[in-house]
């Protein structure tokens, strides 16, 4: 592989990873603490809303985000030649 290549590959990498930590940042910390007695209005399976993403919403999509990273990263190597 070329050092082009590696740029690129490196490049694309911190592109997945900026945009699944900023998700997460979001789900987290914005919806967990911040935005938490807005969203404390609204239901889900009887609990509110705000209190569900700071005790099992940020944990799920975390999960979620790793598959998606892992599916992303597979898909790269792939771009890239590094599927050995």
């Amino acid at each position: 592989m070329s050092v082009e290549n590696a740029k690129k590959y490196w490049k694309k990498n911190l592109r997945y990873l900026a945009i699944l930590l900023s998700i997460w940042f979001l789900v987290s910390f914005v919806f967990g603490i911040l935005l938490v007695d807005e969203l404390n209005t609204i239901r889900l399976g009887g609990f509110k809303l705000g209190f569900w993403f700071a005790q099992q919403g940020a944990i799920y999509v975390f999960v979620i985000l790793i598959f998606v990273y892992i599916k992303l990263m597979n898909k790269l190597d792939k771009e890239f030649g590094y599927n050995n």
